[in-house]
């Protein structure tokens, strides 16, 4: 047994020893690496446009090399994409762009400035080609900035107008016995109307149908201009499916060539003069853009900056990462960035639905003290509603795109409670008090009119704040901002003509109008966050990394971990028990 034990002490030795050495490696290769992976651009090469593994505008940066390594964003974003877009218009050995059978996972507005991008390379006199066995309605709005588009014979394209589905949960409350107790401030609040109602308000009706008949606007009059069709015809065509199959498309020219995807490469190569069975020379939008990175990267960065904060996802508390807005790394990067006497302009980039109100504030108010000492100027992605445009609005500059979702200026506040189910169930829940608001909210508790009182006039607290943090920062008054806030949302196009957004622009143009305020002509771009996140805290959101305990609690919640958590000990007791009859929890 000794010998067993030496020999499986060994094993583990030798195997935790060649493990550290790959990741001493591993690590080793990211942090000096650097042009080892470039890969070499030839001439009279196609980049092919695959954007399937790109979803945020940022790939992000952290301090930690361990985190790079294994973290599942990737390092490329949108923005660097865009970037490397420019740069090849003017690279000799690039020719044009192939966009094939693209999926992907953008927004609306992050389509939209992708599609700017696509439509100035053109302007280059470079190609730009489509090829799909089929288009989904997004990927046809990116596709059809193309020259010339191609659709399998067998395929499809949508084409059909934009829709939005609801569900309501007020009767599946009343028969699971699972209620929760909306708190709210703002009549177009609709996050919250689905517990509240069992059928779309007059209200939110209105606002969703005009939300999408402006973004629609905003597609049809860019597939117009690109494929010469008046917007009352492609409206038509959307009304009445009449571009569902290729023939049909063709017809009402939103493609230009039915043909499987051989005759689409056949085209390309003799777009650049290649004969014979030869292959054209490809490179992937992801190698070309990482070139870019790498040349940038090694490139003198010293002189006039502008740092570029991207904000993206929800806003909460803590630290933040690639998808989640956290105070630690928004207000330690506007301090940063405020502190650098080289970064003359802020850009702040904000695709975000919203989230918390506190940490909105807190972000805010890093932005006022920011504005105080230089430029900040917005640019909105997707959306930047809700909290996203409370840490938007007191900017020198707003700029959204005319198909993205902002507004939403409310508040309210969503807890469960399991009184009704409990009571189905037999269970009875009693509270002891000292003090007649000792207790703090409990979901097996009807809520009380008291406690409703207190939470809604907090509501209204945050309400009028965020309303007054806007009406500053606009130069409107309450009244006027009050008119157009009650948690409505806006698309970019009405929300310049409400003054709740100056421009409408990309990332680029708000680039462009920070350099001016900052008075400046020549500058470099300077990323941010740079998130302060280790690897042990990566390994703990593993699955595996995780107690059973710690996932049930994250997956259902501590007050109802406490509930399991209780049964399961009284099924285990067993015999007779000398203790304390009742558990106390003293809150």
């Amino acid at each position: 047994m000794k010998f067993l034990g030496n020999v499986l002490a060994t094993v583990i030795g030798i195997f935790v020893f060649f493990m550290l050495s790959f990741f001493g490696i591993m690590l080793l290769a990211a942090v000096f690496g650097g042009d080892s992976n470039a890969v070499t651009i030839k001439s009279d090469s196609v980049i092919e446009l695959d954007l399937r593994k790109i979803q945020n505008d940022y790939a992000g940066k952290y301090k930690d090399p361990w985190v790079t390594i294994f973290s599942e964003q990737k390092s490329i974003g949108l923005t660097d994409i865009i970037n490397a877009i420019e740069v090849a218009k003017t690279d000799e050995n690039i020719k044009g762009i192939s966009i094939l059978n693209d999926v992907s996972s953008l927004g609306m507005a992050q389509s939209k400035e992708l599609r700017n991008a696509l439509e100035s390379f053109k302007k280059s006199g470079k190609f730009v080609m489509a090829y799909s066995n089929a288009y989904s309605q997004k990927e046809y709005y990116l596709n059809s900035v193309a020259n010339t588009i191609y659709l399998n014979p067998v395929g499809d394209l949508d084409f059909k107008g934009l829709s939005s589905e609801i569900m309501f949960f007020k009767d599946f409350q009343d028969k699971s016995g699972i209620h929760m107790e909306v708190i709210r401030h703002g009549k177009y609040k609709s996050a919250v109307e689905p517990f509240l109602e069992n059928k779309m308000s007059d209200a939110n009706r209105e606002q969703t149908g005009a939300l999408l008949n402006s973004i629609w606007s905003s597609v049809v009059a860019d597939i117009s201009k690109s494929r010469n069709i008046p917007v009352t015809r492609l409206n038509e065509i959307a009304n009445g499916l009449l571009a569902r199959t290729p023939e049909m498309a063709k017809a009402e020219r939103l493609i230009d060539v039915i043909a499987y995807e051989d005759v689409y490469h056949n085209a390309i190569k003799k777009a650049l003069k290649v004969t014979g069975d030869e292959d054209y020379n490809k490179i992937s939008i992801s190698d070309y853009t990482q070139n870019i990175i790498t040349t940038a990267m090694s490139s003198d960065t010293s002189g006039d900056q502008i740092a570029i904060i991207y904000a993206q996802g929800e806003i909460q508390s803590g630290e933040g990462d690639v998808t989640v807005i956290g105070e630690g790394s928004m207000r330690r990067s506007l301090q940063e960035a405020r502190k650098n006497e080289d970064v003359k302009a802020i850009v702040l980039r904000i695709d975000s639905p919203g989230g918390s109100a506190l940490t909105s504030d807190l972000i805010w108010r890093e932005i006022e003290l920011t504005k105080k000492v230089k430029p900040v100027v917005v640019s909105m992605g997707n959306y930047a509603a809700s909290g996203g445009y409370y840490i938007a609005c007191n900017a020198n500059k707003i700029f959204a795109e005319s198909n993205t979702i902002t507004g939403s200026i409310g508040v309210f506040g969503v807890l469960p409670n399991f009184t009704p189910l409990a009571t189905k169930l037999g269970i009875n829940t009693e509270q002891v008090k000292t003090h007649e608001n000792s207790a703090r909210y409990s979901p097996f508790v009807p809520m009380d009119e008291n406690f409703k009182a207190v939470t809604l006039e907090s509501v209204e607290h945050i309400y009028k704040t965020f309303v007054s943090h806007v009406a500053e920062g606009r130069k409107m008054t309450f009244e006027q901002v009050d008119a157009i806030a009650q948690g409505r949302v806006w698309s970019g196009s009405e929300a310049v003509k409400i003054g709740l957004v100056d421009k409408i622009g990309g990332l680029n143009d708000a680039i462009a109008e920070a350099a001016s305020l900052a008075k400046i002509k020549s500058f470099s771009t300077q990323n941010y966050p740079e998130y302060d996140k280790k690897f042990n805290d990566m390994l703990q959101n593993l699955p595996f990394a995780k107690s059973k305990e710690a996932f049930l609690k994250e997956e259902i919640g501590e007050d109802n971990y406490v509930i399991i958590e209780q049964i399961k000990r009284l099924q285990n007791k067993k015999g007779v028990q000398a203790m304390i009859p009742f558990q106390i929890n003293i809150q």
